[in-house]
């Protein structure tokens, strides 16, 4: 069994993009389907079904998906703590996370690192809201859990591995309070609150629209820094504020109702990192990161869940 055949079939598995796999195995879109086709033959039946517009595992795909995958990452893992004994590796991963969700998974996969990688000690800090990837950058972290989408040089994103729902946080006395769901165009009547730091325009896009998506202008409010401070202005009746949909139960308080947005791309999550710092810590924690995503998908749709 060639192993590129499987690292190919493993990564596509989490990608579900011939070209974004391609990216991350450093190959061409046309190796990697060689190498997915050489493996289907091999099996002796299709383990992706593909679209122009989509590729998706087939019933046989996920069986064998979840039958290689620990015993190919228990090789992966056994070799990298041979490799960090050889080496006398010791040391500290710093590692960032943007919002509660985040942080919940970040703990996850360091306590898993501490039974699998005892060596490598693991030290965890909230990502500022007003500066996303300042401390990346200037290295006080190795590696951060971030929500997308993120689009930087001089960093290196990974897959999505978190994906959920979004909600709009407004006052309970506010029009929208009392619906079941609001939409995009909806926002055209609530000012949004603004995050007042150095925010990338894709980013600030996504989380603040100026506009609906049938072009009618939205209302820019006051520019906060930190989450705690965004919540009050939005209990104070000040704004509204777009949000993973996980906030609702990490932050239920008084004075805020959460409405589900029904429409609209959903909020990602995945690691980042310095595109030159990238070393064997860093590749085990974001393995062991997809593997805590995976068990965090809970079974009711409207939740976050893992991709």
């Amino acid at each position: 069994m060639d192993q590129s055949e499987l690292h190919s079939f493993l990564v596509l598995t989490e990608e579900l993009h011939f070209g974004r796999t391609a990216d991350r195995l450093r190959l061409s879109r046309a190796r990697v389907s060689q190498l997915i086709q050489r493996l289907e033959r091999r099996v002796g039946a299709p383990l992706f079904t593909r679209t122009s517009r989509r590729v998706t595992l087939t019933a046989l795909g996920v069986r064998l998906r979840d039958d290689l995958e620990p015993h190919y990452r228990g090789i992966e893992d056994a070799l990298a703590r041979a490799v960090t004994a050889a080496r006398g590796i010791e040391g500290v991963l710093h590692v960032g996370f943007s919002t509660p969700l985040a942080g919940e998974m970040v703990m996850k996969a360091t306590e898993r690192l501490r039974v699998t990688h005892p060596e490598l000690a693991v030290e965890v800090c909230e990502v500022p809201l007003s500066d996303p990837y300042g401390m990346l950058r200037r290295g006080e972290y190795d590696i951060q859990l971030t929500d997308f989408p993120a689009y930087e040089d001089d960093l290196t994103r990974g897959p999505t591995l978190l994906t959920e729902d979004r909600v709009l946080a407004v006052a309970t006395g506010h029009l929208l309070a009392g619906r079941d769901t609001v939409t995009l165009d909806d926002l055209a009547g609530v000012p949004l609150l603004t995050v007042e730091g150095d925010i990338p325009d894709h980013w600030m896009e996504h989380q603040v629209p100026t506009r609906t998506p049938s072009g009618r202008p939205i209302e820019r409010g006051p520019s906060v820094t930190n989450f705690q401070e965004a919540l009050t202005f939005v209990a104070g009746g000040k704004g509204g504020l777009l949000a993973g949909a996980h906030i609702a139960l990490y932050h239920g308080r008084p004075g805020i109702a959460y409405v589900p947005v029904e429409e609209g791309k959903p909020l990602g999550y995945g690691l980042m990192w310095r595109s030159d710092g990238s070393n064997r810590a860093i590749e085990l924690f974001g393995r062991t990161a997809r593997e805590v995503a995976r068990d965090m998908a809970p079974a009711d749709p409207g939740k976050p869940v893992a991709s």
